[in-house]
């Protein structure tokens, strides 16, 4: 049950995340979908550290949702408070990111446990290492273009 549930909100937020990150930003839609994702993701990692099959302890996949945890808190309070006034968007911007990047790391790093018979930490790390990669360099190149563009106006 706990398991289907987790599935079922990394989807939402996987689904709500990249609409978010394809629609323009700051309006009423941006802000509905943003807490649709932010209520979402907490979710899925609640459910992520509730998750105990075969670890007794803390597995890759805890350590990865306290991470994923921390990037949508540092995103989202900024945001929600609007503070602190000279930096709050810029916080946002990129903590939710990267809370974007982490959740399509831990979905592939997932996928790939599941279906591959790679040892834990490579099947985890492998993946995770190359998604954060890509999403560095993404987030780094695009988001200062969309900060600007939402500074001017545009």
């Amino acid at each position: 049950m706990l398991g289907t549930a987790h599935v079922v909100f990394a989807i939402t937020a996987l689904i709500s995340g990249a609409v978010v990150t394809f629609r323009p930003k700051g309006d009423r839609w941006h802000r509905i979908l943003g807490y649709f994702y932010a209520i979402s993701l907490l979710l899925v990692n609640i459910s992520a550290l509730s998750v105990y099959e075969d670890a007794v302890g803390m597995g890759p996949f805890h350590i990865l949702a306290i991470i994923s945890l921390v990037t949508l808190i540092c995103g989202f309070i900024p945001a929600f408070l609007r503070r602190p006034v000279s930096s709050w968007l810029n916080l946002h911007a990129y903590f939710i990111s990267w809370s974007y990047v982490g959740l399509v790391a831990a979905g592939i790093a997932q996928f790939a446990t599941m279906s591959s018979k790679l040892p834990g930490h490579i099947a985890v790390g492998l993946p995770s290492i190359l998604v954060a990669i890509i999403g560095g360099v993404l987030i780094h190149t695009r988001v200062p273009k969309i900060l600007t563009a939402l500074a001017s106006g545009r």
